[in-house]
């Protein structure tokens, strides 16, 4: 598998040499391969965080991208390492939910647990299976080694609990606040789509963004909003998200992941 790429999503930060390393086992199985860093500051041991970045930053990447995701709370544990993959990606982490997301966007995912230890380092510590297990597995697998060599097929793994959309009226969802950016901005789980099968009720009708019981006037792009209240927009990644114009969102409104936040039909 030439020019591949393995992209690294990990809570540990830049203090410690803990990606350096992971790059360096990775390197030493495969020169060649490239090495993207989607983050490294995932909120510690935050499952579903990560499993919200990856879903946003994977298919972005060419076919065949193999996406390291490492954030591990039940490290040395029981949780099973594995390979989940479809016809176009190849994901490599623990078995605690962090695919959760992935889960639902691809069709008969084939799920296995990585049991073939020839493919981790020699020798393996408790604390650390992102240099001893996820970096070489990651690296062989780029190197063509077909996934059903690496153990068995599973189709018990683990899912978490993603927060559910409500409609308690035609005109209405609810959402909630599930992710918060390094600026402030605070994005929920409420999907443009949704809001456009909203309107479809009543075109006429304009919806309106509420949150804490005050509205977050709905803008097409920050500097429309020319003060600093709480405003709200359809980002990029094609969610609904709150933010203030040159200001941190979530330190001005006290908002923070899980606060709940509503689309009204007006």
């Amino acid at each position: 598998m030439p020019d591949s790429i393995i992209t690294l999503t990990t809570d540990f930060g830049y203090k410690d040499p803990f990606v350096g390393i992971m790059k360096g086992v990775i390197l030493s199985i495969k020169h060649s391969v490239n090495i993207v860093d989607i983050t490294h500051l995932i909120t510690p041991q935050n499952i579903l965080e990560a499993s919200f970045v990856i879903e946003n930053s994977f298919s972005f990447f060419p076919r065949k991208t193999i996406h390291v995701v490492v954030v591990d709370p039940g490290v040395g544990s029981v949780r099973r390492p594995i390979i989940v993959a479809d016809e176009n990606y190849f994901f490599v982490g623990p078995d605690n939910g962090v695919f959760s997301c992935i889960y639902r966007l691809i069709e008969n995912p084939v799920v296995v647990h990585i049991t073939s230890e020839q493919y981790f380092l020699s020798w393996r510590g408790p604390t650390f299976h992102g240099r001893d297990i996820f970096a070489p597995v990651a690296a062989w697998l780029s190197k063509g080694i077909e996934i059903s060599n690496f153990g068995v097929q599973i189709y018990d793994y683990v899912t978490v609990q993603l927060p559910d959309l409500r409609k308690p009226a035609e005109n209405i969802i609810d959402g909630e606040v599930i992710y918060i950016d390094s600026f402030g901005n605070l994005i929920t789980n409420i999907s443009a789509r949704e809001i456009e099968d909203l309107s479809r009720v009543n075109p006429d009708r304009k919806p309106e963004v509420v949150v804490k019981g005050q509205e977050a006037p709905l803008k097409n792009y920050y500097l429309q909003a020319t003060d600093d209240r709480l405003y709200s927009i359809i980002n990029s990644f094609r969610y609904l998200e709150l933010f203030v114009n040159k200001g941190n969102a979530s330190a001005a409104s006290g908002i923070t992941v899980g606060e709940k936040v509503s689309v009204i039909l007006s």
